[in-house]
């Protein structure tokens, strides 16, 4: 990987981790010091980030981190419902994935009692990462990081952790359980309900916060 790659990767994870704010101003003269690059490679993971979705660039402001409307949430869930479902539908309960899906849930449920959010947060796209894996892709995996990246974006403008992955603990839960339970059709259908209502819990939080 070139330099530019490796700097948007690591500006990407900082951005996830939310050690930028959405909306907030990303320092051309500041990070370009404190990565020792030049300005022309910085601008080149602007550019990555950009195509993204994680950054946009603003005439006379410069880049600063993407701060997603609720159009870009109908979007993201919509991508949601197109990968994340066909690649359930289509698995087998017996996919190396699944024990990934198990060790997931498993570290959600365990840290809920300490109210671990960021914990419990990761746990949760590491789930839905594995759900991505059951279809063997490559590609779908690469556009689903895309989409994931921004959907954490999305969880750090609200700033409400609880209410945002408390309740999909317990769904993440069914999904698993009708998989195994009731086979790759049953727990699709899981997950389209699951979708369909962190989708209305996100927007209902954008709603209160006078989002476009």
């Amino acid at each position: 990987m070139n330099q530019q790659g490796m700097l948007a990767d690591v500006l990407r994870q900082r951005i996830i981790d939310g050690d930028f704010a959405p909306g907030s101003r990303l320092s051309e003269s500041a990070l370009a010091e404190q990565f020792d690059v030049s300005r022309n490679t910085l601008r080149e993971a602007f550019r990555v980030l950009a195509e993204q979705g994680l950054v946009e660039h603003i005439p006379h402001r410069g880049v600063s981190v993407a701060s997603p409307t609720i159009a870009d949430v109908i979007d993201i869930y919509r991508a949601r419902r197109v990968i994340e479902c066909a690649a359930l539908r289509q698995s087998e309960p017996e996919h190396p994935a699944v024990q990934l899906m198990h060790e997931a849930l498993a570290e959600a449920e365990e840290q809920l009692p300490h109210e671990d959010w960021r914990r419990i947060g990761s746990a949760n796209m590491a789930f839905h990462d594995a759900i991505v894996a059951l279809a063997d892709s490559a590609r779908l995996a690469r556009t689903y990081r895309d989409v994931a990246a921004e959907l954490r974006l999305v969880f750090l403008e609200i700033d409400q952790p609880k209410s945002l992955h408390e309740p999909f603990v317990r769904r993440n839960r069914a999904v698993l359980t009708a998989l195994l339970e009731r086979g790759p059709e049953a727990a699709a259908d899981e997950l389209e309900r699951y979708l369909t209502a962190s989708e209305r819990s996100v927007l209902g939080a954008f709603a209160r916060m006078g989002h476009a």
